[in-house]
């Protein structure tokens, strides 16, 4: 079995020839929504008279739910509802990625829509204008499971060389990372950096900083233009947390956490924290600085100027960031404890 799939070794100019046709004063509109696994985007795509110049110009849809896990056959019409709007880097403008909400046949969330609950929580906080930045890691894998450029039937030198890497021996599938970059970009979404991880194959990009609902809609399109960008390669971007067993790292989703008043000179006395990549362990609680092993780590440089942000460790790269922002927001500012129903 080739590690790449079929469909990227097709003609990608002949594609391309398809591709630069013109279309006259219509825009083709993808959109994007978290299927009933709660990890896994779905996407389809229409064809709108103009342009569309925000999200009151995007109709919405349906699906069927019983062959995303979301409905049973008997009632599987769902709801499609815009809620963010992007530049589409791979159909290029003036077409357009939306992401959506998904509704029940009642206009009810989906049980996997965590975003209506998020958005409500966040609400609840806006005068403190909490924000977050969200470090997504990932493995690039063939389509065969195995890493992306690892021996066939081995393994690569032991970690050590890899991390922020450089040369064909220690970084693997830059090519896609730097496109994914510059996808992101092209479609608004706010990328900072990206660097080579500690196992070979696996990679970060970080999303923000911005308020909670606006970082998780980013790193969530984010996600789905890393799948695409993937796929015109040929290989697969795992979220898996621990994607390779035996001594190799895992993949997290570090989530940095900073308020207005954190974020002012002396803001520490504001900041109250709540109770491996390098990923802490989910049922006990550390903090400390410059501590990788902690569930929470105070930068080195804001243990010593005493302002900024603290870095949570602990939720895994497969995580919802809808549902990552709104717990934390939850335990460090609204006093939730563990115990009260959300």
């Amino acid at each position: 079995m080739s590690p790449v799939s079929a469909s990227s070794r097709l003609n990608k100019n002949l594609h391309q020839h398809y591709r630069s046709l013109p279309q006259g004063d219509v825009a083709q509109v993808t959109y994007v929504w978290i299927d009933g696994s709660g990890e896994t985007l779905r996407c389809k795509t229409r064809t709108l008279e103009c342009e569309p110049q925000g999200i009151e110009d995007l109709p919405e849809w349906n699906f069927d739910g019983s062959s995303t896990y979301q409905a049973d056959t008997s009632n599987s019409d769902m709801h499609l509802v815009p809620v963010r709007m992007f530049r589409d880097p791979f159909a290029l403008d003036p077409n357009k990625l939306v992401l959506c909400e998904v509704l029940k046949f009642n206009r009810q969330p989906a049980e996997t829509n965590l975003r209506v609950r998020c958005r409500k929580v966040m609400e609840d906080v806006q005068d403190l204008k909490v924000w977050f930045g969200m470090e997504q890691e990932y493995t690039l894998l063939g389509v065969d499971g195995h890493p992306f450029d690892w021996p066939q039937n081995g393994f690569p030198g032991r970690q050590g060389p890899y991390y922020c890497g450089v040369g064909a021996d220690r970084a693997y599938g830059r090519d896609i990372v730097e496109c994914h970059y510059k996808a992101c970009l092209y479609a608004g979404i706010k990328v900072v950096g990206t660097n080579a991880e500690v196992m070979p194959s696996q990679w970060e990009f970080q999303v923000g900083p911005g308020e909670g609902l606006d970082v998780a809609d980013q790193l969530w399109m984010a996600r789905f233009l890393l799948h695409r960008v993937c796929e015109d390669f040929g290989v697969v971007a795992s979220l898996d947390p621990k994607p390779i067993t035996g001594d190799w790292n895992g993949a997290g989703c570090h989530t940095n956490v900073s308020t207005e008043a954190s974020r002012c000179i002396r803001g520490d006395t504001h900041t109250h924290t709540h109770t491996n990549t390098q990923i802490s362990y989910i049922h006990s609680f550390t903090a400390g600085v410059a501590d990788r092993g902690a569930s929470v780590r105070i930068p080195r440089q804001v243990g010593l100027q005493g302002w900024g942000y603290f870095e949570d460790r602990r939720p895994a790269a497969n995580c919802d960031p809808y549902a990552v922002t709104e717990v934390i927001v939850r335990t460090c500012f609204l006093g939730y404890r563990g115990h009260e129903s959300v």
